[in-house]
């Protein structure tokens, strides 16, 4: 599967180290709207394909899938641009803006009979199979408290007064759609679609959340979500049941999932994979879909990801958080 990527930053980095360690995806072209930036990022990762113009990468014979990782506001035209051309997508987190545009995108690829993929790498880990396993050995959940809280160095440039991307509504940015979207795909990936959210943000000056608790009503039980790029926490998140409590670090990683058995005292280290970059999970999974058609993993991985957008649209239309697109 040869691929090329949109966007040079960190993340774009990190899925491309990921992919060397997968049999089935090569990393191919680079796109960047500069030349010089996109050189630079083809020199770094040896990639002779290089880019400056969306059409012409999505008309490419040299590609069969394209990462996107471009500003979150930027991701539909990308991959509209790259369905039409019947290629497959693997789009960052958060994939789009709103449902309207989830929806949107997705019909454009069945119609082009190609994959939309959200990268979204905790729910593909093995770490997360591991809590997913041991969910009814704690009994009747009735609490649960996840987060992910990180301070971002962009912040600074933030209160410099400048206008990084991720803190701003013209890209659309916040603490919600940044981070808090990992915590949240955790719930909804173990318990479905919660009866009711209620988000509760710290809003920046410019239009988007800075941090925030979001808070999901289940019949039996209530999950709060914390998320944050202006603070840091080095508590652990928990899923509390009347038998017992699952407990793991990081939201996004799912490191050292851990069950503590209510009656017995007995602490229990769950299965767990020690992976530095966990993109390699994700990055096989969706091409062991591509290779075998798998249509059922692939509509349960798309309702994830629109179940997991609309929390999040309707906690900023609650909140008034409204993205220079909506607009």
């Amino acid at each position: 599967m040869r691929f090329g990527t949109i966007g040079t930053g960190w993340i774009t980095d990190a899925f491309i180290d990921a992919s060397k360690s997968s049999e089935n995806f090569r990393h191919n072209a680079v796109y960047s709207r500069t030349s010089e930036k996109a050189n630079m990022f083809a020199d770094k990762h040896n990639v002779k394909n290089v880019f400056t113009d969306i059409e012409q990468m999505a008309k490419s014979r040299e590609l069969d899938c394209v990462y996107i990782a471009s500003p979150n506001s930027m991701h539909i035209e990308h991959a509209i641009t790259v369905l039409k051309q019947k290629k497959h997508v693997v789009c960052e987190k958060p994939i789009f803006s709103n449902t309207e545009e989830w929806k949107k995108a997705h019909q454009i690829a069945e119609e082009n009979n190609v994959y939309l993929f959200e990268a979204m790498r905790n729910i593909h880990s093995p770490n997360f199979k591991s809590l997913k396993d041991n969910v009814d050995k704690i009994g009747n959940v009735r609490s649960m408290s996840l987060h992910l809280i990180q301070y971002s160095s962009r912040y600074d440039k933030y209160l410099q007064g400048g206008n990084p991307n991720i803190f701003t509504a013209e890209f659309s940015g916040g603490a919600l759609v940044d981070l808090g979207v990992y915590p949240l795909s955790v719930a909804i990936a173990l318990f479905g679609q919660p009866e009711n959210i209620s988000y509760f943000p710290v809003k920046l000056k410019s239009g988007v959340d800075g941090n925030g608790t979001l808070v999901l009503t289940y019949s039996d039980f209530t999950c709060t979500i914390l998320c944050s790029k202006i603070s840091n926490s080095f508590n652990s998140c928990e899923i509390q049941g009347e038998q017992g409590t699952l407990i793991f670090d990081d939201a996004g990683e799912i490191n050292n999932p851990r069950l503590f058995k209510t009656p017995s005292k007995e602490r229990v280290t769950l299965n767990s994979v020690n992976q530095d970059n966990n993109m390699v999970f994700e990055i096989d999974h969706f091409a062991r879909i591509i290779e075998t058609g798998n249509d059922k993993a692939y509509k349960e991985l798309k309702e994830l990801s629109f179940n997991v957008l609309s929390v999040t649209e309707e906690a900023r239309i609650q909140t008034g958080i409204v993205f220079a697109s909506e607009k």
